[in-house]
C-alpha cells in the first residue's frame, strides 16, 4: 500500500471526483443535455477526416479538450472518472503531479477548435479538477472545413456529418461561394437537397439542357436561400428562434410552406411564408406588423438593391364587367418581375358556381400568359375585407377595382375599401374607371407617418421606373408650411431624385385639378390619419378622391 501522503489525498480526491461524474450522469439523463466524452473515432467516420500536420508542442486550452482516442467510455464530459478500476492510475498520475516529478506533454488531435486526447486522459482529468486553464500538448491537426466548438453536443455533431455529405454531394466544398448552411437539427439537409434536386429539374426545364448539381446548388442558393437569409436578418426574425441557426429557420420554414401553398393555392416566396408562420404565433409580431412603417423599414434594402413589388395580389369578382384591376396589376409584374395573386371570393362554399369558376379560372390564365406574367388564382370562402387582409401578408401591393367607393356619414363604416385601407400594412393601388400608365405621380405630402410612407414609394418609382414626380404640399391659412416641403425636398435630393412642387390650398378638389392641371396619371397618398368619428362628420379626403378620381390612387400606410 502506497502511504505517500500525495498519493493519499490524490486516492481521496479520486473518490470524490468518482462520485460526481455518477452525479453528472444522473442529470444529464434528467436534462437531456449530453454528457458523453465524444469519440475521434467517430468523429472522423462521420466527418470523413483526412489530412493531418504536425503542430508540435503547444499550450492548448483544457476546455477545448472534449473528446478521446479510444478511451472515451472512460471519462465524463468534464474528464471525471466514471471507471472505479482506475483508482490507482489515477491517484498515481496526480500524486506525480503535485510532486517535484510533474506531467510531461499529453498528445492530441486538433480538428477545427477542439481536441481529442490520443495519450494523457488521466492527466486531462486531474488538470480539469484542479482547475487548470491550460495544458502542454503535442498537438497534430487533422484538417475539416466543418467548425467544430467545444460546447458541441452529438445531436449537433450528427447536423454537422450530415453538413459534410451535403456538401459534397452537392458540390459546395469545391464552390468559391462564401455560405453558412448550419444546422443544430439532424435530418434538415435532406430536405435543403430536394431543394436542390426542384431546382436542377426547373433549370434543365428552362434552358433545355443538363445541369450539374453543383451549378443547381449554387443557383438554389443565390436566387432563393440568400434572399430569404438577408429578408430574415434584414426583419429580427431569429429573435424568436433563440439558439437556432438562419438554415434551421429555412428547413422549419419550408414544410409550412408547402402546408400554406397547398391550402392558399398560391406559390409562395420562402421569407413571405416565414413571416406569416411567425406572426401566426406572436402577437406581438403581429403588431409590429401592421405598425405604420414596417413595411417601409422591412423593405428599405430592397428599395436600392431589387423590386419593391414581387408579389401583388389581386382580387377578382364576377360583378366586375372588366379586369381592369388585373390588367393595372400585370403592367405592374412586368416592370417589377412580380409574380400575380389572384383572390376569388364567395361568402360560403355553398355560393360557389363551378362553371363561372372555371370561366374565371380560364381569363385569368389567359391574361397572364398573353403577357407572360407567372400568376395564380386562388378561390376562398368568407368574408372579403378579412380575407383579403389575411392573404396580403403574403404580398407586397395589393391591386384593387374600386366598384363600390365609402359613401358619407355613418354609411363610412360599411365600407369594405375603407376598412382594407385602415388595417393593411400593404400599400393598396385602387383602380378607378381606367389603367393608368403610372408615368407621372402627384404625390400627396403633408409631413404625416402615412404620407412619408407615400414619400418613400414615389422615390422608388422615380429612381427605378423613371416616373416623374409633383409634389403637392397643402396651404395653411394661405402660407406655405415650408418644414413639410423641405422635408420632402431633402428626402428626394438625398436620393438624386428630381420633381416639381405645387402648393395650394388642400382639399381633395384642389388635389383633383391639379391632377389635371399637371396630366399626372396616378395619386400617391398616405390613408387615412383622422379619427372615424371626423369621418363621419367632416368627411375624409381619401374617401372623398376614391368617390371622384378618375386615375389611379396608391394609398400607403
Amino acid at each position: 500500500m502506497n502511504r505517500n501522503p500525495d498519493y493519499q489525498f490524490a486516492v481521496h480526491d479520486f473518490q470524490t471526483a468518482h462520485l460526481r461524474a455518477k452525479l453528472q450522469g444522473v442529470l444529464a439523463r434528467v436534462t437531456g443535455r449530453s454528457n458523453e466524452l465524444l469519440s475521434y473515432e467517430d468523429i472522423a467516420s462521420k466527418l470523413k477526416l483526412q489530412g493531418r500536420s504536425d503542430k508540435g508542442t503547444q499550450t492548448i486550452p483544457v476546455d477545448a479538450i472534449i473528446g478521446s482516442v479510444g478511451r472515451y467510455a472512460d471519462f465524463t464530459r468534464t474528464f471525471l472518472p466514471r471507471r472505479a478500476g482506475d483508482e490507482n492510475r489515477w491517484a498515481g498520475v496526480k500524486a506525480a503531479a503535485l510532486g517535484l516529478v510533474g506531467l510531461p506533454p499529453i498528445e492530441v488531435y486538433k480538428v477545427s477548435e477542439v481536441y481529442f486526447v490520443l495519450d494523457g486522459n488521466h492527466r486531462v482529468s486531474i488538470a480539469r479538477q484542479e482547475g487548470w486553464e491550460v495544458i502542454e500538448a503535442h498537438v497534430i491537426e487533422i484538417q475539416t472545413d466543418v467548425p467544430l466548438t467545444p460546447d458541441i453536443q452529438p445531436d449537433e455533431l450528427i447536423a454537422q456529418a450530415e453538413y459534410v455529405d451535403f456538401l459534397e454531394q452537392t458540390g459546395l466544398n469545391k464552390s468559391r461561394l462564401q455560405f453558412d448552411l448550419r444546422t443544430t437539427i439532424p435530418g434538415g439537409y435532406q430536405k435543403l437537397l430536394d431543394e436542390v434536386c426542384v431546382c436542377r429539374c426547373q433549370i434543365e426545364e428552362e434552358g433545355h439542357s443538363s445541369c450539374s448539381l453543383q451549378d443547381s446548388a449554387e443557383s438554389w442558393y443565390r436566387e432563393i436561400y440568400l434572399p430569404f437569409a438577408e429578408a430574415v436578418r434584414e426583419r429580427g426574425m431569429m429573435r424568436w428562434f433563440p439558439g437556432r441557426t438562419v438554415t434551421d429557420l429555412y428547413v422549419w420554414m419550408a414544410g409550412h410552406r408547402e402546408e400554406l401553398e397547398n391550402e392558399l393555392g398560391w406559390t409562395i416566396r420562402p421569407e413571405a411564408a416565414a413571416e406569416v408562420v411567425i406572426q401566426s404565433r406572436s402577437r406581438r409580431a403581429t403588431a409590429e406588423e401592421s405598425r405604420v412603417g414596417s413595411w417601409r423599414k422591412a423593405r428599405l434594402i430592397n428599395r436600392y438593391s431589387e423590386h419593391l413589388f414581387r408579389d401583388i395580389l389581386v382580387p377578382i369578382s364576377h360583378a366586375h364587367a372588366r379586369w381592369d384591376a388585373l390588367e393595372q396589376a400585370i403592367q405592374i409584374a412586368r416592370r417589377e418581375d412580380a409574380r400575380i395573386h389572384g383572390l376569388h371570393i364567395v361568402r360560403s362554399k355553398a355560393h360557389v358556381d363551378n362553371s363561372k369558376a372555371g370561366n374565371l379560372q380560364d381569363q385569368f390564365n389567359r391574361l397572364c400568359e398573353q403577357n407572360n406574367v407567372q400568376g395564380s388564382l386562388a378561390f376562398e370562402a368568407g368574408e372579403p375585407a378579412q380575407k383579403i387582409l389575411e392573404r396580403s401578408a403574403l404580398t407586397d401591393l395589393i391591386v384593387m377595382k374600386v366598384s363600390y367607393p365609402p359613401s358619407t356619414g355613418i354609411k363610412v363604416l360599411a365600407s369594405s375599401i375603407r376598412t382594407l385601407i385602415a388595417r393593411s400594412s400593404r400599400p393598396i393601388l385602387a383602380i378607378p374607371d381606367r389603367v393608368s400608365n403610372l408615368n407621372h405621380a402627384l404625390v400627396a405630402f403633408d409631413g404625416s407617418p402615412k404620407s412619408k410612407e407615400a414619400l418613400f414609394v414615389a422615390a422608388y418609382f422615380a429612381e427605378q421606373w423613371k416616373t416623374q414626380l409633383t409634389v403637392f404640399t397643402g396651404l395653411q391659412e394661405n402660407s406655405l408650411n415650408e418644414s413639410v416641403q423641405d422635408f420632402a425636398r431633402n428626402y428626394l435630393e438625398f436620393n438624386e431624385i428630381e420633381a416639381d412642387f405645387v402648393s395650394q390650398p388642400y382639399s381633395p378638389e384642389t388635389l383633383k385639378a391639379t391632377a389635371e392641371e399637371i396630366s399626372a396619371d396616378f395619386l400617391l397618398m398616405g390613408g387615412y390619419s383622422g379619427s372615424i368619428l371626423k369621418e363621419m362628420t367632416v368627411g375624409s379626403s381619401v374617401n372623398s378622391l376614391l368617390r371622384e378620381s378618375q386615375i389611379p390612387i396608391l394609398i400607403c400606410r
